[in-house]
């Protein structure tokens, strides 16, 4: 049975080696190095952090990140999404994901963000299936090992908050 629970430090070896798995496909960032756990962890805010366990096994992680440090855009967060190798294909994504909604809106963000590249269909289909929508595409925005590549930008607004 795959349970969603908070992401704690303890997990830190796990979502690491999954992001380095993410890393290894080239659809998934545009960064080409594992960082350290303090670095990931600075990146990231401190809630709507969760993993995906199954036998006290992580198969996958979700996590948020800042879009801007302005408050007018407190409530507007990245969302970054990886699940292991061997666990793909298993619906831990769409489990990941419907916690995360519930997690950042209880936590006050309204809009959930995402920069995809456009072969990274699971992501997108993923997406989709919890309301996200296209709002736009940026055609060779960054170059990833010697490729430019383009992403295909999405959104997803709270249903729970006023505009």
């Amino acid at each position: 049975m795959i349970e969603i629970t908070p992401m704690l430090p303890a997990h830190a070896e796990a979502v690491l080696k999954i992001y380095e798995e993410g890393l290894q496909t080239g659809q998934a960032t545009f960064n080409t190095q594992v960082p350290s756990w303090e670095d990931w962890d600075r990146g990231h805010l401190p809630h709507s952090r969760l993993v995906a366990l199954e036998a006290g096994r992580v198969l996958g992680w979700v996590a948020l990140s800042p879009v801007s440090a302005r408050h007018c855009y407190r409530g507007v967060a990245e969302f970054s999404i990886y699940i292991g190798a061997e666990s793909r294909g298993k619906g831990v994504g769409k489990l990941l994901m419907q916690k995360l909604i519930e997690e950042s809106e209880a936590n006050g963000i309204w809009t959930l963000h995402s920069s995809t590249f456009p072969e990274n269909t699971a992501s997108i289909k993923l997406q989709k299936q919890f309301g996200f929508r296209e709002i736009g595409y940026r055609e060779k925005i960054a170059e990833l090992n010697g490729i430019w590549r383009n992403t295909i930008l999405l959104e997803r607004r709270s249903r729970q908050q006023a505009f």
